[in-house]
């Protein structure tokens, strides 16, 4: 019987994730499958429901991140407190959720030389905001700016962040920027920055771009130019997959295995 794990969304042929787990695979010896499945949150849970002992793990999208948390039989910590969830384990007969989104955030800051940050700037008020927030908050941030359309939206992410210890600033999208900041991190779509990119980077001393496609984005051709540290979408996405393999697995890879797959995919596109 074969290992099965997937990655469920929709829609979600778009998904780089087949392309990452079946090249950890291949490295480990693992004669194992992972699919790319379409799923509709209204159809999650008997999808998990009908999974058998084959199974072993699967990826989530949004909004499958948030309609998991209730259908699990342990949710962890961090997946808890943001009630995000992009991972499934199926282990002894129980279905264990939890978040590799804050931990590859970390790794990604990391890897790309982002370590001291006190004060960060976010744009955007959604999960992926939240869960940089969190991951920030963990990290030592003492101060957060979320620049936001509607500051209503952002309430959650701004929750999350307060309750971590932070000090939080919302500022509407069209005021002007006032103070430079450690850390710029976008979770929003390319267009929406365009025109101010530059403004944008000459605010920060490192920028963090969640998008990964198309690439480089206003925001990574910006900060290249201005030669300040940058984390791509591309960066969170492989050191995510890396920590998911690992819960499934039970062995450890490379990031560079992960990350040279996805962009062997993309420029086949």
């Amino acid at each position: 019987m074969n290992t099965r794990c997937a990655v469920l969304g929709k829609p979600i042929n778009h998904s780089l994730s087949p392309v990452m787990h079946r090249a950890a695979y291949a490295y480990l010896g693992l004669d194992w499958t992972y699919g790319a499945i379409e799923v509709a949150e209204s159809e999650l849970a008997a999808f998990m429901q009908g999974c058998d002992e084959s199974w072993r793990g699967l990826s989530l999208t949004m909004p499958l991140k948030r309609e998991v948390i209730g259908l699990a039989d342990e949710v962890t910590k961090v997946a808890r407190i943001l009630n995000v969830a992009n991972t499934v384990e199926f282990r002894d007969g129980q279905i264990i959720a939890s978040n590799t989104d804050c931990a590859g955030a970390l790794s990604a800051m990391t890897e790309r030389g982002v370590r001291k940050t006190k004060t960060a700037r976010i744009l955007g008020g959604g999960a992926t905001a939240a869960s940089i927030a969190y991951a920030l908050a963990s990290k030592g941030v003492e101060h957060l700016e979320f620049v936001v359309r509607d500051p209503s939206r952002a309430e959650e992410a701004v929750a999350v962040a307060r309750e971590a210890g932070v000090d939080v600033v919302v500022r509407e999208i069209d005021k002007p920027l006032i103070d430079v900041v450690d850390l710029l991190v976008s979770t929003v779509p390319e267009k929406v920055v365009r025109q101010n990119a530059h403004d944008l980077v000459d605010s920060a001393h490192a920028v963090f771009d969640v998008i990964y496609d198309p690439w480089p984005t206003p925001l990574a051709k910006a900060a290249k130019e201005a030669g300040v540290p940058l984390v791509s979408g591309l960066d969170l996405l492989a050191h995510q997959a890396t920590f998911q393999v690992e819960l499934m697995t039970g062995s450890p890879v490379d990031v560079d295995l992960l990350r040279d797959a996805a962009l062997a995919e993309l420029a086949a596109r």
